[in-house]
């Protein structure tokens, strides 16, 4: 049951930011890398802590109502030294939804909208964000499929939004209505047409199908036999999607 497990991940996480917040505030003070970057193990371990550290930070101030921490991290979205602490708080602030999360993402598209690998990742962040009740995340996907910066035809571009929503946004995806289901579909067939080999890899979101609880197990078989009844399929695709039928 996908959005059974992420209610209780979620409140798994709520509780390491709230039980541990001096343990992140220390690990995050203590693990800044000063100097020119370096890819050296060392550093990006740091960075690697540091990042984790200020999301949990951010998760629990928006939690508390603390406005301290989602401040810090949307001036390193500004005034990062490198694209990976960059990056680290803009996903710190996108994942648990802060009131600075919309001007983050603003000021980040406005610096980096000629620099097409890095608009790849600010794409790949709004997929990412934890859905809501209210469904938010999956509207605001399907809204940026309209934006002047999105392509079906670019690879990395459909990446970055499709399949990242898709494969590693599970309570956005798993909907009980099967729309997202249902805009898988559709995403795989008009893909297949451009870019059969990115239709391929969106298509084993599906793989393990059968292993889902009602009713979306279901919702996701009639959305797999739809894929599998258009004739036109590349050989790439049928033969993932009749792998997945045979499944049932």
């Amino acid at each position: 049951n996908p959005q059974r497990i992420h209610a209780v991940r979620e409140v798994m996480l709520a509780q390491l930011a709230r039980e541990l917040c001096d343990d992140w505030a220390w690990a995050y003070d203590n693990n800044q890398v000063r100097g020119a970057y370096s890819p050296d193990p060392a550093s990006s371990g740091k960075r690697a802590l540091a990042n984790l550290s200020l999301a949990m930070l951010c998760l629990d101030a928006v939690k508390s109502g603390d406005a301290v921490w989602p401040g810090r991290a949307y001036q390193r979205v500004k005034d990062a030294g490198n694209m990976t602490e960059r990056v680290g708080a803009l996903t710190a602030l996108t994942e648990c939804h802060a009131d600075l999360a919309g001007p983050a993402l603003a000021h980040f598209h406005q610096q980096f909208r000629h620099e097409a690998l890095v608009i790849d990742k600010w794409f790949a962040c709004q997929a990412h964000m934890p859905e809501q009740a209210d469904g938010r995340v999956f509207a605001r996907v399907k809204q940026l499929m309209q934006h002047t910066d999105f392509t079906l035809k670019n690879p990395n571009r459909a990446r970055s939004l499709i399949q990242a929503f898709c494969a590693a946004n599970p309570a956005g995806f798993h909907r009980t209505d099967a729309a997202g289901y249902v805009f898988w579909a559709d995403q795989v067939m008009q893909i297949d047409a451009l870019n059969p080999q990115l239709a391929a890899r969106i298509s084993r979101v599906m793989d393990r199908w059968n292993h889902l609880a009602e009713p979306y197990r279901s919702a996701a078989r009639m959305a797999i036999a739809r894929v599998a009844a258009k004739p036109e399929l590349s050989s790439g695709v049928r033969e993932i999607i009749e792998r997945a039928m045979i499944a049932a």
